[in-house]
């Protein structure tokens, strides 16, 4: 397994990013697949925040191919190759799923954040930093919001909770989860950075048509900034 996987993390790392450009556009869950058609969930960020796929799909394959190329065996680069490379082979089939099957889709992105975060928590925060904990920092945090964002339109769109309600459960899970990762990898600001992002891009959704999650996300993005901050500031000094 240690010989073939950092090739298998380089092929399916870019299969993951040409995937795109073979599969239907994807702007979100279609409403006319739930119970309860939400034409603008809540939740979902405006549509540029979803630009920093192009940075994400660039920064990990140059993270698998230096990997391949200049760090072949090496035990930090293998730790977290196997998780990734479950994650991104998910994500390589993804967007076909979401299209057609939002549950499915929903519980594949959960196990694509799933095995992004571990892969990141297992990586050597310190050696090569930009080429290895960087990229999975950039990758698991935007995947930790994504597959809320996923959840609350889910929550949403089967009635169980109110568009609102949902949205602010969400961003209350993700800011759990993102504080506690970022306390554990407080070198590393870059996963606190793609939280944020992800956060602000629900302000700029909401704002104007649901105030309530508009200023809870504001709130949201300033703590995570916060933390963010604080927990590298703490380490360096």
């Amino acid at each position: 397994m240690k010989r073939i996987i950092q090739p298998a993390l380089l092929l399916a790392t870019l299969a993951f990013a040409v995937a795109p450009a073979f599969t239907p556009s994807f702007r979100g869950y279609d409403p006319a697949t739930f119970p309860v058609q939400i034409a603008q969930p809540s939740v979902q960020p405006a549509g540029y925040a979803f630009a920093i796929w192009g940075l994400i799909y660039l920064w990990l394959i140059a993270h698998a191919g230096f990997g391949l190329i200049k760090r072949r065996g090496d035990a930090a680069f293998i730790r977290p190759a196997l998780a990734l490379t479950v994650s991104v082979l998910l994500g390589t089939v993804w967007l076909a799923i979401a299209v057609a099957a939002p549950i499915p889709a929903a519980v594949a992105i959960v196990v694509m954040a799933a095995t992004a975060i571990y892969a990141y928590l297992v990586a050597d925060p310190v050696q090569d930093r930009w080429l290895l904990a960087a990229p999975l920092a950039i990758y698991a945090g935007w995947l930790t919001a994504a597959s809320a964002v996923s959840t609350g339109v889910i929550i949403a769109g089967y009635g169980i909770l109110p568009d609102t309600t949902a949205a602010l459960a969400m961003l209350g899970l993700v800011l759990v989860v993102a504080i506690a990762i970022q306390i554990k990898r407080p070198r590393m600001p870059i996963y606190g950075a793609t939280i944020v992002w992800a956060i602000v891009g629900i302000v700029v959704k909401s704002w104007g048509s649901n105030a309530t999650v508009a200023y809870a996300a504001l709130a949201g993005a300033v703590i995570m900034a916060c933390v963010t901050l604080v927990s590298l500031r703490g380490r360096i000094s």
